[in-house]
């Protein structure tokens, strides 16, 4: 849940800089069941606190890794009928901390000269405005993110007192073993940021790695329609966003599928029906330089990317 609630696509925050304070790690949850062999719903509670908190980690060292990302856009009329579908492929570069998608394939096909030359003017756009930020400029922006990940941690919290949790039974995911727990909304819960009022209209069913404790697997639904932005928008009853991740490097788990059916209007106007398949693949790890180069520098430099184990 954390994972749909905070991410905003393409674009992600830098990893925190060496002057950002950081929180405590959430204690490792006492897991041991009952006299009922079933787990509480504070030790359900606790655990996934401990998930999201791993899975916000899970997010900063995703910045050390390129990837590539392959999504399937389905538009489908007001009847449901399909009208059309896009394929577009995109490698996902790592600019001063900052995740940048350069589209490399339109349906499946190698993108012409003149496509190719205006992606890389985009990245390059990216490039030349980190190489000339102030340190005042550079210093809000960091402010900013430290915000946003105090902000993240905040929302955690209210995700775990947002819900009754039940405990399920275990299931294979990727070949491990996960819980799987179903979060149904708590009557008179209370929301303390305004950006968890719309958690009591979202239910749904996650997967925990038993061993690492890591979120494996997640399908939400809206229960209502949401209504957010300054610019009305509305997702409508029966949305639906799932996710499964992957363990990679045998240190971080990152996402493997995202799904979602999309029903939605955007300022009582345009409305958007899209059902929308992404998945991820060839993770490659990269040494971290404070240089930044153009991308001409790029093409003519040696890869430095060391492979997924």
């Amino acid at each position: 849940m954390p994972v749909i609630a905070q991410q905003d696509a393409p674009s992600h925050p830098a990893a925190p800089s060496k002057t950002e304070s950081t929180a405590s790690p959430a204690p490792f949850p006492d897991l041991t069941p009952g006299p009922d062999g079933k787990l509480s719903q504070q030790q359900m509670q606790q655990l996934l606190r401990v998930v999201a908190e791993k899975d916000m980690e899970n997010d900063k060292r995703q910045h050390d890794y390129t990837y590539i990302e392959r999504e399937v856009q389905k538009n489908f009329d007001g009847k449901g009928h399909l009208k059309s579908t896009e394929i577009k492929t995109y490698e996902i570069l790592e600019i001063a901390g900052e995740q940048v998608q350069r589209m490399i394939q339109k349906d499946d096909k190698p993108l012409e000269a003149k496509e190719t030359a205006k992606e890389d003017a985009k990245v390059q756009k990216v490039i030349d405005k980190r190489k000339n930020e102030t340190e005042e400029q550079k210093k809000k922006r960091e402010e900013k993110e430290t915000k946003e990940r105090e902000d993240g941690r905040k929302f955690v919290k209210e995700i775990a007192d947002a819900y009754n949790f039940k405990l399920v039974g275990l299931e294979s995911v990727g070949g491990r073993e996960a819980w799987v727990i179903d979060g149904e909304p708590r009557p008179g819960f209370e929301p303390h940021m305004k950006e968890a009022k719309f958690l009591s209209k979202i239910h749904g069913r996650v997967w925990i790695d038993k061993v690492d404790l890591q979120l494996s697997k997640l399908d939400v639904e809206m229960l209502d329609t949401i209504s957010f932005g300054l610019v009305l928008a509305r997702l409508h009853k029966g949305t639906r966003f799932s996710l499964e991740q992957t363990r990679v490097n045998d240190e971080v788990w990152l996402p493997k599928q995202l799904n979602f059916k999309l029903d939605a209007r955007v300022a009582l106007l345009k409305g958007y029906n899209i059902g929308d398949e992404q998945t991820f693949r060839d993770y490659k790890k990269f040494r971290t330089s404070t240089k930044i180069v153009g991308m001409g520098e790029v093409k003519d430099q040696p890869p430095q990317a060391q492979p997924q184990q």
